[in-house]
């Protein structure tokens, strides 16, 4: 069965043609010209999300923070808006990644199949990871602490696994940007220092521990 991809942005015909290329790229798809709409098509369970952000009645923004409470599959932003502030921003509210308009669809198709990618690979049998009560159940992607669920972004959730997966060892922004969103991903590694400052924020207010430590000049690394 074909993976699900919700397509969101209130351009009709862009909507329209990004959802039969999907079609014809052997995925199902399901539309939503609003924010209202998103909200109800979340039902279906989708496995990737690309949400515009200007859309009409809540702002793409403000909208994937209210996604984020019910799914946690990848979501790409698709937007006019290209500075480096507005995509911190867009990472900030929970997307995973930024195509910025206009756009080649064999870049975005490419994008998409990466994501899903990563999200298959995730899908092993299941395997746990724990360090000073934190538990990162990797088959289900979510993270507890005494039995309590911290909820992150799929990018967060990546470098938390990848950190705790390596404790004690010394990663720089490159390192983890290329671990993390791989090696044909075009971007800033500023992001990652964004994402630590999320991460460490949500598990100090959970836990009252720190475990992520900052090695000044050099990069991160997980203490476990």
């Amino acid at each position: 069965m074909g993976r699900k991809i919700l397509i969101a942005d209130d351009e009709i015909m862009l909507t329209q043609l990004l959802s039969d290329h999907l079609t014809n790229n052997g995925y199902i798809t399901y539309t939503a010209y609003c924010s209202e709409e998103v909200i109800s098509r979340l039902q279906v369970q989708p496995d990737l999300i690309l949400l515009d952000i200007n859309m009409p009645g809540m702002d793409g923004l403000e909208l994937c923070k209210i996604i984020r409470e019910q799914v946690a599959c990848p979501i790409i932003f698709l937007t006019a808006r290209v500075t480096e502030a507005d995509k911190i921003i867009g990472l900030q509210a929970g997307g995973d990644d930024y195509v910025t308009k206009p756009f080649s669809l064999q870049e975005l198709t490419a994008r998409i199949a990466s994501h899903l990618r990563r999200e298959e690979r995730s899908r092993q049998p299941s395997k746990l990871i724990t360090s000073q009560g934190l538990i990162i159940n990797l088959s289900r992607h979510t993270c507890s602490y005494n039995g309590k669920n911290i909820v992150f972004s799929k990018r967060e959730f990546d470098l938390i696994e990848f950190l705790m997966s390596n404790p004690n060892q010394v990663f720089d922004k490159e390192q983890l940007y290329e671990a993390v969103w791989g090696l044909e991903a075009e971007g800033n590694n500023n992001v990652i220092k964004e994402h630590i400052r999320k991460i460490r924020a949500k598990l100090t207010e959970a836990t009252g521990r720190e475990y992520i430590e900052t090695v000044w000049g050099i990069g991160y690394k997980w203490n476990n």
